[in-house]
């Protein structure tokens, strides 16, 4: 096999390779770094903090599906004080970069954490996370709504100056509109796709099988649309993306980088294999030459359409 290039330039974060972790499958880190050597991967995306500390939903919060899992863990977090308290003194040591996520239910919560980010130094960018409630527009989600995604967009953008990327949901009409106004607002970049909405029953019981009645779905099932997600906004915005939906293998990687990605992550199959990063990593080579290619970079949006 001819040497193989995996490095990429993630709006100008240089990573190792394309393989990240995504941000609620790993915690904080530290959680896997004594299971896996953190170093080999491109990058971790931390869980989803908010100003305040949550406890989340009420549990039952995992069910098992055919083909992936449905979730409800309702952004339970330590609060952006303890993240930078108690989490970010241990996060030098896992020696790669290391993405905040953000998420509030006020714009004026989206400025905040951005500016305590910002203060704090420590990481290479922020997810934002707008597929949360917005309490000020009566619980509909930030994402669904470019303007709402524009404003959150913005009020980070004006405290921080970490690249920042806008994590987008695809239950939408046209998640190109979404994506173009995060652009637009300044966003560094797109993380796509959150989990998708849905739902199980006990029959015998009459009652869901989780907690918060309904959940997001993960895993094999979403990939199809993860990948049409970042087709659509990579040929509309031109942002680089952080893909990921359903990823498990080295190929997967490779068919999110032809759609457009310039990293992709890593979620369910973590729960399922918490090595399973490193496999994908150790393959990688061997993909991008099975695609004819000799680095990761040259794949970046290079689909062939009939």
């Amino acid at each position: 096999m001819a040497e193989i290039d995996l490095k990429t330039d993630l709006a100008g974060i240089a990573l190792a390779n394309p393989v990240m972790l995504a941000s609620g499958t790993a915690g904080y880190g530290s959680e896997l770094a004594p299971v896996i050597e953190l170093s080999r991967l491109g990058g971790i995306v931390l869980k989803s903090v908010t100003v305040e500390p949550s406890k989340g939903n009420r549990e039952p919060r995992i069910w098992e599906t055919s083909s992936g899992m449905l979730n409800s863990i309702g952004l339970e977090n330590v609060g952006i004080e303890a993240l930078i308290d108690r989490v970010l003194p241990e996060l030098a040591d896992l020696g790669l970069p290391v993405f905040a996520s953000i998420a509030g239910e006020t714009v004026r919560a989206f400025a905040r954490l951005g500016a305590m980010l910002q203060s704090a130094g420590g990481f290479a960018g922020i997810e934002v996370n707008v597929s949360c409630p917005n309490v000020e527009r009566g619980g509909i989600q930030f994402g669904v709504d470019p303007n709402a995604t524009k404003a959150v967009v913005k009020a980070v953008r004006e405290n921080c100056s970490l690249p920042t990327f806008v994590k987008l949901s695809a239950a939408v009409g046209d998640i190109t509109r979404v994506a173009d106004a995060a652009g637009q607002a300044g966003a560094s970049g797109l993380s796509l796709i959150n989990t998708i909405p849905g739902m199980a029953i006990d029959i015998e019981r009459r009652r869901p099988r989780l907690g918060a009645v309904t959940g997001g779905l993960s895993g094999p099932a979403i990939k199809p649309v993860a990948l049409k997600a970042v087709w659509d906004c990579y040929r509309a915005t031109g942002l680089p993306i952080i893909g990921g939906g359903g990823v498990y293998d080295s190929a997967d990687v490779v068919e999110f980088l032809l759609a457009g990605a310039t990293a992709v992550s890593l979620g369910s199959a973590v729960f399922q294999d918490p090595t399973r990063a490193l496999t994908v990593v150790d393959g990688l080579g061997a993909a991008i030459e099975r695609a004819g290619a000799t680095s990761a970079k040259e794949l970046i949006g290079g689909l062939k359409t009939w």
